[in-house]
């Protein structure tokens, strides 16, 4: 009996503490959810907006003159990893010089009305630049930051070599973190402005990354990398030590067997350093093409192409897209970056729930 006192005794004393906002061990600091502040800061002078989760740089939004596009560069997980390759814009030992044009996360095509605006970069000699296109920023909208999420919208064009806009791009980045997770959304609307656009199929799109070296696939062999406009790239065998890559698709598919396949959804699983790292991109039911191809390589470039068909699918399907003036087309992707070792269960649960959170 009196052990039965004294237990009620101490759950009247909690009950009590409780309704005074005495913190109790469940509630204590350490027990309640983490808030991760993120801040988007535009910085247009110095031609790039940069984007925090607490004091910790997550990505930044640049534009400078001396690449073709704007892009998302560097990226980094929750551990503050960078996932994506430092060459051109800030090399880093031990990496590839291969492909230019493949710097951080950019969304772009390989032909419209002709025009190869996936290649392009400031190592195009000056006689084929006349086939390239470039995009252009014009605009940051708004950036706002917030508990958990924070988004940037921006306006682009899409010009040809001579200056004309073809498409006006208006595009959507939305930046959420959470314990152990950073994600990225790309919702993308892009208007042809006075004359058809015709995305002629074409294995050079649309939505690309390119990774750092800790997340290529081990190679073995030395390799010749060849761009559109038949440039050819000797890469020598590297080092593999600390290389660790492996590509999973929603079907399935792992390694080199994932290129030119279909899936809603393909991950990258490595190590860099002591963190383990899961990196996705997750496909959107409403996009045109869906369940996109994937145009992932080993050495390191990990694309979605949903307009790719006939080139992934060697011939065997094609898909041409064709917007009148005026006319739109939008494509929605997640990049998911998760500080965890690859489960299929974990990203299939993260694609419902994108699937779920944009319409």
């Amino acid at each position: 009996m009196p052990g039965k006192i004294i237990l009620r005794m101490l759950v009247l004393a909690m009950s009590i503490f409780a309704g005074m906002g005495v913190l109790l061990p469940a509630d204590s600091p350490s027990s309640q959810k983490e808030v991760f502040g993120v801040r988007v800061v535009a910085r247009e002078s110095a031609r790039r907006v940069d984007v925090f989760i607490g004091a910790q740089l997550f990505t930044a939004y640049l534009f400078p003159d001396t690449i073709k596009k704007p892009v998302l560069f560097p990226l980094l997980t929750a551990g503050g990893a960078v996932i994506t390759r430092g060459y051109p814009l800030e090399p880093r030992p031990g990496e590839r010089v291969d492909h230019p044009h493949q710097v951080g996360l950019w969304f772009n095509f390989g032909d419209v009305n002709g025009l190869d605006f996936w290649n392009n970069s400031d190592a195009i000699p000056a006689a084929q630049r006349n086939k390239m296109g470039t995009i252009v920023h014009r605009q940051v909208k708004r950036a706002e930051g917030g508990e958990g999420r924070g988004e940037l919208e921006v306006v682009m064009e899409w010009h040809t070599p001579n200056g004309t806009p073809l498409l006006q791009e208006d595009t959507t980045f939305v930046f959420r973190a959470a314990q152990g997770v950073r994600s990225i959304d790309r919702i993308t609307r892009l208007t042809a402005l006075s004359e058809p656009v015709h995305f002629n199929d074409n294995k050079e799109g649309v939505l690309g990354m390119r990774m750092a070296r800790e997340l290529e696939q081990p190679a073995t062999k030395p390799e010749v990398f060849t761009d559109a406009s038949g440039k050819a790239t000797p890469v020598p065998i590297l080092d593999n030590k600390g290389v660790t890559g492996l590509y999973h698709s929603s079907e399935g598919k792992t390694g080199d067997d994932v290129w030119g396949t279909r899936g809603r959804w393909t991950a990258l699983s490595g190590k860099i350093g002591s963190e383990d790292v899961t990196v996705a991109i997750l496909d959107h039911s409403g996009n045109p093409g869906f369940p996109t191809y994937w145009h992932a390589r080993g050495y390191g470039l990990f694309a979605a192409n949903p307009l790719g068909q006939k080139a992934l699918s060697n011939g065997k399907e094609e898909l041409n897209l064709k917007l009148e003036p005026r006319q739109s087309a939008v494509f929605r992707y997640r990049v998911l970056i998760l500080s965890e070792a690859f489960s299929p269960q974990s990203v299939e649960k993260q694609y419902q729930r994108f699937q779920s959170e944009v319409k």
